[in-house]
């Protein structure tokens, strides 16, 4: 059995005092493979130093998260750009737009989205889109840049089932599930039950958004054991299924061999 998280943040403050142990407990539950969403200019030096200390299980991704997107944005993406020319990335990312916070910077945002979809064309790399309170922004965007060339995920999906049959029409799109799964009232049961497993990758956004029965505590890559749970509880198919072709989908779309 091997699980692929598709989304942590391992490489941030609140994994200071226990990096290592967490990765090693990941392992140690079955979660091989590791990928890292870069957020901003402040955590690629971290995310580094994390993959270079597990090369065979950290996967780093260059980008900038919508709610990292100031008045300066084009500086941090220049930097990222050349980044992405000197060193070996696996993804796009995360970007997006994010309305939930604050909309001060919506159309640097926008902007910021639209080059770091360019940049997942021409890097051949997924993109791993943040979607909060945007979903009509964003699919207005994806409708008119999806080609053939563009390829990714929706991190952490909570959307309704008219929106997940909207992605799905896309040429090459997944949707990364994680802990909102397992929440009592979340709804995401319903609509993920209709979903092709082949469409679906698990993720843990940790250290946020940890799942039952660990909601409320910090989340790590080793609690996605429990999304994977309770999603062959909706499927009503064996864990080793869920596992089998959720990381299969993963690996398939980073290009893992």
């Amino acid at each position: 059995m091997v699980l692929a998280d598709t989304h942590t943040h391992l490489y941030s403050k609140q994994f200071t005092h226990d990096r290592t142990e967490a990765v090693e407990r990941a392992i140690h539950a079955g979660v091989k493979h590791l990928f890292l969403p870069n957020i901003d200019a402040d955590s690629i030096e971290g995310m580094h130093q994390l993959t270079e200390s597990f090369p065979n299980n950290c996967f780093p991704m260059m980008g900038l998260h919508p709610c990292s997107v100031k008045e300066n944005y084009l500086e941090v993406l220049e930097k990222m750009k050349t980044l992405l020319d000197t060193n070996k990335y696996y993804g796009i990312g995360e970007t997006g737009i994010d309305l939930y916070w604050d909309k001060t910077f919506i159309e640097q945002q926008i902007q910021s989205f639209r080059i770091q979809i360019q940049w997942a064309k021409e890097y051949q790399l997924p993109l791993i889109i943040h979607c909060r309170n945007a979903f009509n922004e964003i699919l207005e965007i994806i409708d008119e840049l999806d080609d053939e060339n563009l390829k990714g995920i929706f991190h952490c999906f909570n959307g309704n089932a008219e929106q997940a049959s909207h992605i799905l029409k896309y040429h090459n799109f997944l949707l990364g599930i994680g802990g909102v799964l397992t929440y009592k009232n979340s709804g995401l049961d319903e609509v993920i039950k209709n979903i092709p497993l082949e469409k679906i990758v698990l993720e843990t956004d940790s250290p946020y958004l940890a799942p039952v029965p660990y909601r409320g505590k910090r989340n790590e890559p080793a609690y996605i054991t429990e999304v994977a749970k309770k999603m062959a509880e909706i499927f009503a198919v064996p864990y080793e299924e869920i596992t089998e072709k959720t990381s299969h989908n993963a690996l398939k779309i980073f290009e893992i061999k």
